[in-house]
């Protein structure tokens, strides 16, 4: 038989603090396991691979809520399901860095017309920020 692990235990074997294990519960991604009377909650070793993968879901964009979903997803074995989830994470990720290109293309264009300036005149970044 494994060990269980305490909540600290958890924490340091998942690369997480305990209040994220905390928070994890209040959301319903994490069971809290029952106290015991006079004791410490234990927790399966399996726990640590669960956060390990809400982390990982964080990591690649995924809100909690998303989280929560792929992990019902998981447990009903709905794997095209997932896929299009992580299809529409993909498409707005694609937005996100369209989006981020177009903004380094004005910004950068207010830089040049900065550099290009006498140093007399208004600031062109502060004009247009400031719709002039």
């Amino acid at each position: 038989m494994t060990e269980e692990l305490t909540i600290g235990m958890l924490a340091k074997s998942a690369e997480v603090n305990i209040e994220t294990i905390r928070y994890y519960q209040r959301r319903g991604l994490l069971d809290e396991p029952a106290k015991p009377l006079g004791g410490h909650r234990r927790y399966a070793p399996e726990q640590a691979k669960r956060v390990r993968f809400i982390k990982r879901a964080q990591a690649l964009g995924f809100t909690l809520d998303e989280v929560g979903a792929l992990l019902t997803l998981d447990a009903a074995g709905a794997c095209n399901e997932t896929r299009t989830l992580a299809m529409r994470k993909l498409g707005l990720i694609a937005q996100k860095l369209a989006d981020l290109a177009a903004m380094q293309q004005a910004l950068g264009s207010l830089v040049q017309q900065c550099d290009a300036g006498d140093g007399h005149t208004t600031c062109p970044i502060i004009d247009v920020l400031a719709g002039g």
